[in-house]
């Protein structure tokens, strides 16, 4: 593992720090509103400094619509539009630049159709408190409720599979539901990430790793979506699959030579 002197290790944690989470959205209209109301009520209940970014792809069905009305009526919710569907990945760093340049010192991530649930948002937070990368995780102690056989065939499939080809002991590889302090992203954003669809969660996590942060794993139960529609696809997996060995071999290429951390610029 490579570990660098100017990663951040022994980072003075505080026990109240400003919590982004980061939702990226295309076609979530049913989803979005029930979603940002029941983060808020985490916030309330939780007493937790957070905000809620949305990150649409200029959804047809109106969610970026229906977001704006949400942050008219409350501050902490912001909406960061794109102009194209570019993919999750994209989408991502995106959302995460906007969250830095915020004032972000904890940034989540997570998926808008309430496969993770809002409640264990604090779980997260918690642990990251002593670990620089936090994964809810399904295969940590965690479940899955409303999968089919298939489903959860190529899911445990991906995680070992990538796990054995890239060496590492995160049981949850492709989980997208993850907590990140502020000076691992902005390590990452300095790094290659190319990946578009889920290979985008193994390419964050192992390059993570591969710098020398600590990455935990906490159980979540993760529920399939009850409305709206899967963007998973044949092509998704396929190129998750085919760019694991790529990711292996060519990891220190990615990473940056030197320590200085990336200009933190707000997205358009």
């Amino acid at each position: 593992m490579r570990k660098e002197p100017w990663l951040g290790h022994g980072v003075q944690r505080h026990a109240s720090q400003t919590v982004w989470v980061c939702v990226p959205t295309y076609n979530e209209a049913e989803n979005i509103e029930p979603l940002v109301r029941a983060l808020l009520g985490v916030f309330n209940d939780g007493g937790l400094d957070g905000r809620v970014l949305v990150i649409d792809d200029s959804s047809p069905d109106g969610t970026g619509d229906i977001a704006d009305r949400l942050a008219a009526k409350d501050a902490r919710v912001d909406v960061l539009h794109r102009t194209a569907k570019e993919g999750l990945g994209r989408a991502y760093l995106d959302g995460f630049r906007r969250a830095l340049a915020g004032g972000a010192e904890l940034v989540v991530q997570m998926d808008c159709d309430f496969s993770h649930a809002p409640e264990a948002v604090p779980a997260l937070v918690r642990v990251s408190q002593n670990a620089d990368v936090v994964i809810g995780s399904r295969y940590a102690g965690g479940s899955t409720i409303g999968w089919g056989a298939v489903r959860k065939v190529i899911s445990r499939g991906g995680c070992g599979y990538a796990r054995r080809v890239l060496g590492v002991d995160v049981r949850d590889l492709t989980g997208g539901f993850k907590c990140f302090r502020r000076h691992v992203l902005a390590y990452l954003l300095a790094c290659d990430v190319d990946a578009r669809g889920y290979g985008f969660q193994v390419q964050m996590t192992y390059l993570a790793h591969r710098a020398g942060f600590s990455v935990r794993e906490v159980p979540i139960v993760f529920r399939d979506r009850e409305r709206g529609t899967s963007k998973m696809s044949t092509s998704i997996v396929v190129e998750a699959a085919l760019m694991v060995p790529r990711l292996r071999l060519d990891v220190d290429r990615r990473l940056p030579s030197t320590g200085e951390t990336p200009a933190i610029a707000v997205a358009a």
